[in-house]
C-alpha cells in the first residue's frame, strides 16, 4: 500500500501542478469576463445589456462539459487547432465568467445610487465614478462569494480530463487504468483536491463570520 503511494504521488503531483496553473489562467480569465460582462448589464446601453444578459443565461443553464466540448471540437469543426491548456482555459474562463458576472453585478447595485451621484457632482466621469468609487466598495461586498466560486472553478478542472488533458484527475484515471486500485488513488486525488481547496473554504467561512459579527 505506502509503495503504491509513493510511485503514484509524483504523477499525481505533476497533474496537481496542471490543475494550479489552469486555475490560476482561468480564474484570471473569468473574473476580467465577468467583470465585464456585470458591467454592461448594469449599463444603459440596451443593446450591450440583452448581450451580457444573453452570454450569462447562457452558460449558466448549460453545463460545463458541453462548453470545453464544443470550445475543444468546435474550433477543429472550423479548421482550427487550439490544445488542451487554452481549451480548458478558455472553456473555464467562459463558463465560471457567467457566474462571476451575477456576483459583480450584485455587488454593483449593492452599492447606494447615492455614490455615484455625489461623483458626479464632484466633477467625475463615469469612468472616474467606477473605477475610483464604487468599484472599491464593491471588492468588500463579492469578495467572499468571489471565492467561492473560485473554489468551483477549481474543483470544475477535473472536468477537463474529459478532453484528454493531463491534469490531476486524468492522472489519477491513468493510474487506475493501469493498475487499478481505484479506491486508493481516488482518495489521493481527492486529498490533494482538499489541500488546494480547504484553506479557500476555511477563509471565506472566517470572512463571513467576522462581517457578521461587525
Amino acid at each position: 500500500m505506502s509503495e503504491l503511494i509513493i510511485n503514484s504521488l509524483p504523477i499525481l503531483l505533476k497533474g496537481l501542478v496542471i490543475t494550479l496553473l489552469l486555475s490560476i489562467a482561468a480564474i484570471v480569465g473569468s473574473t476580467l469576463l465577468g467583470l465585464l460582462a456585470a458591467v454592461l448589464r448594469t449599463s444603459r446601453l440596451p443593446v450591450a445589456k440583452q448581450i451580457a444578459v444573453f452570454y450569462t443565461e447562457l452558460f449558466r443553464g448549460t453545463p460545463v462539459l458541453i462548453t470545453l466540448m464544443f470550445i475543444y471540437f468546435g474550433v477543429a469543426y472550423f479548421g482550427y487547432e487550439i490544445n488542451l491548456f487554452a481549451a480548458g482555459i478558455l472553456g473555464l474562463s467562459i463558463y465560471q465568467g457567467a457566474y462571476i458576472a451575477e456576483v459583480f453585478r450584485a455587488g454593483i447595485e449593492a452599492v447606494p445610487k447615492g455614490q455615484w451621484e455625489v461623483s458626479w457632482i464632484l466633477g467625475l466621469s463615469k469612468r472616474q465614478t467606477f473605477v475610483s468609487v464604487i468599484l472599491p466598495q464593491t471588492r468588500g461586498i463579492v469578495l467572499p462569494p468571489l471565492v467561492g466560486q473560485y473554489l468551483s472553478l477549481i474543483k470544475d478542472t477535473s472536468i477537463v480530463s474529459m478532453i484528454g488533458m493531463s491534469e490531476l484527475m486524468h492522472q489519477g484515471q491513468a493510474i487506475v487504468d493501469r493498475i487499478g486500485q481505484p479506491v486508493m488513488i481516488y482518495s489521493l486525488v481527492a486529498l490533494l483536491y482538499f489541500v488546494v481547496c480547504f484553506p479557500l473554504s476555511r477563509w471565506v467561512q472566517h470572512h463571513q463570520t467576522r462581517s457578521q459579527l461587525s
